[in-house]
C-alpha cells in the first residue's frame, strides 16, 4: 500500500502546462484502482469533485474547483477533478477540454464504466447523478450531489472540514 501511495503523490504533483504541452492527468481503467484515492489518511482535506466534459452543471462549476486549487494552494488542502469522460472521448474531448481551461487541479480520468458496482463505494446517498463532491481528511467526510454557483458556496461547504479562515 505504501509504494501505491508514493506514486498517487508522484500523479498529483502540482499540474502545469504551456500551450503546446499536453494536460497531465492520471488515468485509471477501474474503481479497485481508483478507490485508495478517495481513503488518504494524512494531514490534507481533500475536495473530490466528480464530473465530466458532456455535463453542463459540472463544467459551470470547475473554475470555483479551480478557484479554490488556486486560493488553497499553499495549504494543506487538495483539489482533485475526477472525469467520468468516455475512453473514446479522451482524445476528441477530454484533453483538448483540460488544455482549452488551462486546468491547474490535480486530475483523475476514471473509465471503469460499472458504475453500479461502485457508486455506493463513494458514498451510499449517491444516485449516479453527477456532478458530485466529497470532502474528506483524516478525520471527517462531507458528499453533495449538487452542483455550486460560486466560489463562497464551494468555500461554505467545506468549512466544517477544513477551516478556511486559519493559514
Amino acid at each position: 500500500m505504501k509504494w501505491y501511495l508514493t506514486l498517487v503523490s508522484f500523479l498529483f504533483t502540482t499540474i502545469s502546462f504551456a500551450q503546446n504541452e499536453e494536460p497531465k492527468f492520471a488515468r485509471f481503467d477501474s474503481f479497485q484502482e481508483f478507490e485508495p484515492l478517495l481513503h488518504i489518511n494524512n494531514d490534507t482535506t481533500y475536495v473530490v469533485n466528480f464530473w465530466a466534459t458532456w455535463c453542463g452543471p459540472c463544467v459551470k462549476e470547475l473554475p470555483y474547483f479551480e478557484e479554490l486549487h488556486t486560493k488553497y494552494k499553499d495549504r494543506k488542502l487538495k483539489v482533485v477533478l475526477v472525469s467520468l469522460d468516455f475512453k473514446k472521448q479522451i482524445e476528441r474531448k477530454f484533453i483538448p477540454f483540460l488544455k482549452k481551461n488551462e486546468i491547474k487541479s490535480d486530475v483523475v480520468l476514471l473509465l471503469d464504466s460499472k458504475e453500479a458496482e461502485w457508486i455506493d463505494k463513494v458514498d451510499e446517498s449517491w444516485s449516479g447523478s453527477i456532478p458530485i463532491t466529497l470532502v474528506y481528511n483524516a478525520e471527517k467526510r462531507l458528499f453533495i450531489e449538487d452542483s455550486f454557483h460560486s466560489l463562497t458556496e464551494l468555500e461554505d461547504f467545506i468549512k466544517p472540514i477544513f477551516n478556511t479562515n486559519h493559514k
